[in-house]
C-alpha cells in the first residue's frame, strides 16, 4: 500500500454548537447521515463528536484532493466505528467516484476532541504501483 493523500482539520465545537443552534436540523440533517447523527446524539457531548466526525470529513477531502469541488456533498462521506471502536470512512457518490478514479483502497483516520476543539486526520491509502 502506498499513502495517495493526506489530510487535517481543526474546528472549535462552539462553531458547531452555533450551527446547530442556529439551523437546527436542516444544519445537522445536510452535514451527517443518519447513522452518524444516532452516534452523536447518543454522546454525553454530542457537540463535541458532531465537531469530530465534521473534521473528519474535512480531512477526507484534503486528502482526496478535491475540496468541495466535482460534486462531493457532505455525506458523501460517512464516519463509522467499527467493532472496536476505531473510526472508519465509508464513501458514496462523488467522493467514492473520486476515491476510485485516484486508486484509493482504504482510509486511515483518528479523531480528537475536547470541549473546545475537534481534530482529525485521514490518510488515502492504495495499491502500489
Amino acid at each position: 500500500m502506498s499513502v495517495i493523500g493526506i489530510g487535517t482539520d481543526i474546528v472549535e465545537c462552539l462553531r458547531i454548537a452555533q450551527m446547530i443552534e442556529r439551523h437546527g436540523e436542516l444544519f445537522i440533517g445536510r452535514v451527517y447521515t443518519p447513522h452518524e447523527i444516532g452516534y452523536c446524539s447518543a454522546r454525553k457531548a454530542a457537540t463535541q463528536h458532531y465537531a469530530g466526525r465534521w473534521a473528519a470529513k474535512e480531512s477526507v477531502l484534503k486528502a482526496l484532493g478535491t475540496g468541495w469541488s466535482r460534486g462531493v456533498s457532505w455525506r458523501d462521506m460517512e464516519i463509522r466505528n467499527d467493532g472496536d471502536g476505531k473510526p472508519r470512512v465509508a464513501l458514496a457518490g462523488g467522493a467514492k467516484e473520486i476515491s476510485d478514479s485516484l486508486g484509493i483502497n482504504e482510509f486511515l483516520v483518528s479523531i480528537s476532541h475536547c470541549r473546545s476543539h475537534a481534530t482529525a486526520i485521514a490518510v488515502a491509502l492504495g495499491n502500489d504501483a
